[in-house]
């Protein structure tokens, strides 16, 4: 398959891509990053917008453990546990930012800011998770060194599904079915790996993580379960827990889910290893919104301390590039993303319902 600019569906890097990517020289990128800088997108957002979008994130999140306090013992609880499910997803992409050193340029208040928010405030490490995160954007979709392609539970690859064995194998020939039940697991998933992490080696500022984790579990059982009935504490819980998973999912699922991996012995440049990779999300103001500029995910894997808001512009820049050198854009609807995603999912699974059928 030839080489194209601008795609409406995923496209595996064909040899002549492949042959053509200059590894280490980074050339090509280099001279994007000159297109890109000189329009002012690398230089840092007005401080209005941080103030603006953290401000009103902030008052959101606050104002959603109010409704909490205000509803008591009701049932109508479980709408608040809806509501500060979005908001826990919103707290995450403003860590996920502040990892990035989008707000703040330097380590240190990126970190501390990045533990309150993250530990204290939704219960995930921050620590692990910028590690996992750092990881991941080094080499996406890489099936030995993205840590997001792990087989642990789904397989993500016609290599992975060859050789699964245990869980992902009995998993994986109906994925893309169990896809969206497994989200509602994964706020709870999140808590875990960050509780484990702190046991790892790995793992800096170990007792303030520890501390601001621990924290936050007694802030909001405590919360939960003093206004409300056991029951209806537990059913909060659960929904809440629920949901913020399956937020998380829908963010961050459709930006590589689906596209090509790459895997040991394969060599492509930075540019192309990025993009190749990633897929963007077209949407208006509520898809930037609700997935915190990552919908823009090729852009953001070139250049992760780009502040949100610039992230629109440069599709621009970096679309057209993409087509004068050659390189699959990928890029498609939010719905027709996960569509793409679950299909990829279902076909991995084939062999797996083939091989079961004949046992």
């Amino acid at each position: 398959m030839p080489a194209t600019g601008v795609n409406s569906s995923p496209v595996e890097p064909d040899a002549r891509t492949r042959r053509r990517s200059p590894s280490g020289r980074g050339s090509d990128f280099a001279r994007l990053s000159q297109r890109v800088a000189a329009v002012g997108l690398l230089d840092r957002a007005p401080f209005s917008y941080y103030a603006l979008r953290l401000g009103a994130i902030g008052l959101l999140f606050v104002a959603s453990w109010a409704a909490v306090f205000v509803l008591g013992d009701s049932w109508w609880q479980m709408l608040a546990a809806v509501f500060l499910a979005a908001m826990f997803g919103q707290v995450a992409l403003v860590a996920h930012d502040l990892a990035h050193r989008q707000v703040f340029r330097t380590r240190v208040p990126s970190e501390v800011c990045g533990r309150l928010v993250g530990n204290l405030g939704i219960g995930m490490s921050y620590g692990w998770w910028q590690d996992k995160h750092t990881r991941h954007h080094a080499n996406p979709n890489h099936e030995d060194l993205d840590p997001d392609v792990n087989p642990d539970v789904l397989v993500w690859s016609s290599d992975q599904a060859a050789e699964a064995t245990g869980l992902p194998r009995f998993i994986g020939r109906y994925q893309a079915f169990l896809f969206y039940p497994l989200l509602t697991l994964e706020g709870l998933n999140l808590h875990a790996q960050s509780v484990r992490a702190l046991f790892q080696p790995y793992m800096k500022q170990r007792w303030p993580e520890a501390a601001l984790l621990l924290g936050h579990f007694a802030i909001y059982l405590t919360i939960v379960f003093s206004v409300m009935s056991p029951a209806k504490a537990v059913l909060f819980i659960a929904v809440n827990q629920a949901l913020f998973g399956v937020y998380l999912g829908n963010v961050f699922a459709p930006n590589h889910k689906g596209m090509p991996t790459l895997k040991k012995g394969e060599k492509l440049d930075f540019l192309r290893k990025q993009v190749l990779t990633s897929r963007n999300v077209r949407g208006g103001w509520l898809i930037d919104n609700a997935m915190g500029g990552l919908n823009y995910q090729i852009e953001h894997h070139l250049f992760p301390s780009m502040p949100t808001p610039h992230l629109r512009r440069a599709r621009l820049i970096v679309r057209e590039y993409c087509a004068e050198n050659g390189i699959p854009y990928h890029e498609t609807g939010f719905i027709r993303s996960h569509v793409e995603a679950m299909r990829h999912l279902h076909s991995l699974g084939s062999p797996i319902r083939g091989a079961a059928r004949a046992a």
